[in-house]
């Protein structure tokens, strides 16, 4: 049956007003309807600026909702632990003959001397102290290294950095005591160092030294004279930063007793 539209507009009208008289004789029927678990308290125009109290309370469950290695559940700052690694010997045990392979597998063709070094700055990116570590004087390396060994130490600069102060300990950089030899820097040092090999990594611009008995102190020398590390806390930590990365297969380590230092090549 087809209505028209004049008596489909009547029909619309009546609803209209049959929907408008019922809200009129039951007003409450228009309210929404709350949970009928929860109450809806009334909240006063005073009541809807948030005060400090509650804005600090908020940070504290904010913080402590989210795990964090910098605050604790409180919102206060944490002090992460020093675990150093069971035993340096066994931890970094990467004999010559295995840094070998990956320094000439990374690196670039064996340095003859110095004047070769110098040819070879396509191949090579140059090494010197920055924010992060420290290069001593050179007398046995010149301070070069491929790309990817330099990122390397970047990062274990960095890492050391945020180990220390994560761990609430003063900042100190780490010292670089030899980078990239040649061929004429090996059979020298060979000389007065026994523990020196003529199949050295450090030919290939992959190796690096670092030394764990000495650091530098990272000091405000306008500020407040800050408390005194042992070289042995710092020593732990830098293992810690050490044993992450080779976790990682990003480098190969030595402990090296008689040289004090750990001898690092990239993988």
């Amino acid at each position: 049956m087809k209505i028209s539209k004049k008596t489909y507009l009547q029909v619309f009208g009546l609803i209209v007003i049959f929907l408008a008289f019922i809200r009129c004789l039951f007003p409450s029927i228009a309210e929404p309807k709350a949970n009928s678990n929860m109450k809806t308290p009334s909240i006063s125009h005073e009541q809807q600026v948030p005060s400090k109290e509650f804005e600090a309370e908020v940070t504290v469950r904010t913080v402590s909702a989210v795990k964090s290695r910098f605050f604790k559940s409180d919102g206060t700052l944490t002090k992460n632990p020093i675990y150093s690694v069971p035993h340096f010997g066994n931890t970094f045990p990467d004999q010559n003959d295995v840094q070998l392979l990956s320094a000439k597998k990374h690196g670039v063709d064996a340095v003859i001397d110095r004047a070769d070094a110098e040819r070879r700055k396509a191949e090579l990116v140059y090494v010197g102290s920055n924010p992060y570590f420290h290069v001593d004087k050179l007398y046995s390396s010149i301070p070069y290294l491929v790309p990817k060994a330099s990122v390397l130490l970047q990062d274990i600069g960095r890492n050391f950095f945020d180990s220390l102060q994560i761990k609430g300990i003063p900042l100190h950089k780490i010292i670089v005591t030899s980078v990239l030899r040649s061929k004429e820097d090996v059979k020298k040092l060979r000389g007065h160092n026994g523990n020196a090999t003529e199949n050295s990594c450090h030919l290939y611009g992959t190796t690096f030294d670092i030394c764990y008995n000495r650091y530098k102190t990272v000091e405000d020398p306008t500020g407040p004279k800050r408390r005194v590390v042992r070289n042995d806390t710092l020593k732990w930590v830098l293992s810690e930063v050490l044993n992450d990365l080779r976790r990682e297969k990003r480098c190969l380590v030595k402990y090296e007793v008689k040289q004090g230092c750990f001898h690092i090549t990239v993988n």
